[in-house]
């Protein structure tokens, strides 16, 4: 497929494991949820970063990769049901009128 820009329909059929038929799909792209504040690990992670001795591991200084996985989310339009296409190394999705 190569390191490119990706068009993708907005709809698509494809099987549904809830309705166990074939089933029109929303396609959308899948966006990470706010990080909870006081989560075990972040505040885990708090306290260690405190006083002296610094990270508790290093920093990311600069990234290997020129692209990100970009996963998609297949929603059914008759029960909802929603299924989390894996990700494509692309640089770009774009979603368009199919």
């Amino acid at each position: 497929m190569g390191e490119s820009d990706l068009k993708y329909p907005k709809t698509r059929t494809m099987y549904c494991p809830k309705c166990k038929k074939h089933t029109e799909h929303t396609v959308s792209l899948y966006k990470k949820g706010k990080e909870r504040a006081f989560a075990e690990g972040t505040r885990r992670h708090a306290e260690e970063k405190k006083g002296y001795g610094g990270q508790k591991y290093a920093e990311l200084v600069r990234t290997a990769k020129t692209t990100k996985k970009s996963t998609l989310m297949l929603k059914c339009k008759v029960c909802g049901f929603v299924v989390g296409k894996k990700g494509i190394r692309v640089r770009k999705v774009e979603l368009v009128e199919s």
